[in-house]
């Protein structure tokens, strides 16, 4: 008697595909409703890859504001770096008056989806030189910016020390690129004990002069979408991020996507996006360029559950 066993004559590629399919675990996060991707294959296909090479293979980069921090709370705004600097310790009515009137201004044109990066690239060099200029005027104090900051409703993403403290558990190195202002967020981290070792910074610093008062800001501007020349003149000579050529990056907007340009020789990076605002009119663009897309969602359950999954001991060898 013949028994015919038809899995038999699966062609051994379809098998191991079967098995790969199997013995990934599931993730359960991905499922939620605010998530959206073009190509869930890919995606849990990039996060099994990662896992495969280990915590030693991967590095994070991520923007800050509204992608770290929330984006709202309690239906309202929570505040950037440079909206933590609207303190009456720091700055005057007339400054917060004019950087109101920026704000209304170039905000509309920075997140216009109809507008390409080209296009808004000079006029967010204008919005940010702007604001520096009147914040310069204020002769703001360093010893005051942990006060503002303290007087703030700045508030990081919920489940950040998870995120935070899971990198650095895991020795994986977490830079931070921000077109915000750097000191400020330092004091955000800082006073949110996550400031760990791990952590590196690329943003706007203050310059602040012997007796401590503003003068200037250092070096190249950083805006929203001029952060691939920060990537490639600055992240790549990072000794920390050398030999991790896997990347899991979070940004809030289209131009944070150029944030690994400076990673050399990279095999596999996976891309998550917060859609914090206009969701009708950019759900299409941001679908498209990030490989998952979080919707007005305040929280870092699923970059925690992709980091987790990517981190855990089963599979890396």
């Amino acid at each position: 008697m013949i028994y015919h066993i038809p899995w038999i004559y699966t062609p051994v590629r379809t098998v191991l595909a079967i098995w790969h399919q199997l013995t990934k675990s599931e993730i359960p996060e991905l499922a939620k409703c605010s998530v959206l991707m073009r190509d869930r294959g890919r995606v849990e296909d990039t996060i099994h890859t990662m896992q495969r090479a280990g915590a030693g293979s991967l590095q994070v980069i991520s923007d800050f504001d509204m992608t770290l921090t929330r984006f709202a709370h309690n239906g309202k705004r929570v505040p950037t770096t440079h909206n933590i600097l609207d303190n009456r310790l720091l700055i005057n009515e007339d400054c917060t008056k004019k950087m109101r009137e920026l704000l209304n201004t170039y905000y509309p044109i920075e997140i216009d989806a109809g507008r390409t990066a080209e296009e808004k690239q000079p006029l967010m060099v204008e919005w940010w030189t702007k604001v520096h200029e009147l914040l310069i005027q204020q002769r703001i104090r360093k010893d005051m910016l942990s006060q503002a900051v303290k007087e703030s409703s700045a508030m990081l993403r919920d489940g950040y020390k998870v995120f935070f403290d899971c990198l650095t558990e895991q020795q994986v190195p977490l830079l931070i690129f921000s077109a915000g202002v750097g000191d400020v967020l330092e004091e955000v981290i800082r006073q949110n004990q996550v400031f760990h070792p791990n952590v590196h910074i690329i943003s706007n610093y203050m310059d602040f002069d012997q007796t401590g008062v503003l003068q200037a800001f250092k070096g190249q501007l950083i805006h929203t979408f001029n952060k691939r020349e920060g990537a490639l003149s600055h992240a790549a000579g990072l000794r920390e991020l050398q030999g991790r050529p896997n990347v899991l990056l979070l940004g809030d907007s289209l131009g944070d996507l150029t944030m690994a340009d400076g990673v050399s020789e990279h095999q596999n990076i996976l891309t998550i996006g917060f859609l914090n605002d206009q969701v009708d009119e950019r759900k299409e663009s941001y679908v498209k360029s990030f490989d998952v897309v979080l919707v007005k969602d305040e929280t870092m359950d699923v970059p925690n559950a992709i980091l987790r999954h990517i981190t855990s001991s089963r599979d890396n060898k």
